[in-house]
C-alpha cells in the first residue's frame, strides 16, 4: 500500500511555502503577468503592508520562486516581482493538490452527517 493509500487525505503537495495566505495572493497575481509585478502594484493586489509584502517577496525569491529586480523608472526607485519558471511549475503542482482536495471534500461532504447541538 502506498503512503497515499495510507492517508489520501495527507496532502503532501501543499507547499507550506506557497501556502501561507499572504504568498499564495502574491502568486495568484504574479501567475498571469510574465512580465511580473511592481511593488506597489502588488501591495494594492495583496492588501498588505510594505514590510509584509517585502518578508514574503524575501521568502519567496529565497525559495527560488521569485525573481525580484531593482532599478528606475522616471529616475523613481522601481522593485518588481516576477515568477521564475520554478515558481510557476511549483504553483501549478500546488493548485492540483488544491484541486484534489476540493474533490475529496465534495466526495464525502454527502456522507457526512450533521447532528443537532
Amino acid at each position: 500500500m502506498s503512503a497515499s493509500e495510507d492517508a489520501p487525505f495527507a496532502y503532501d503537495g501543499l507547499d507550506r511555502v506557497i501556502h501561507e495566505k499572504a504568498r499564495l495572493g502574491i502568486l495568484t497575481s504574479l501567475v498571469s503577468r510574465p512580465e511580473g509585478l511592481a511593488f506597489n502594484d502588488l501591495l494594492k493586489l495583496c492588501g498588505l503592508t510594505q514590510g509584509n509584502l517585502s518578508r514574503h517577496l524575501q521568502v519567496l525569491h529565497e525559495a527560488g520562486l521569485v525573481e525580484i529586480t531593482k532599478g528606475y523608472d522616471a529616475n523613481r526607485p522601481l522593485t518588481t516581482a516576477t515568477l521564475t519558471q520554478k515558481g510557476r511549475q511549483r504553483f501549478l503542482d500546488y493548485l492540483d493538490v488544491l484541486e484534489r482536495v476540493v474533490r475529496d471534500a465534495a466526495r464525502v461532504a454527502p456522507e457526512l452527517k450533521l447532528k443537532p447541538a
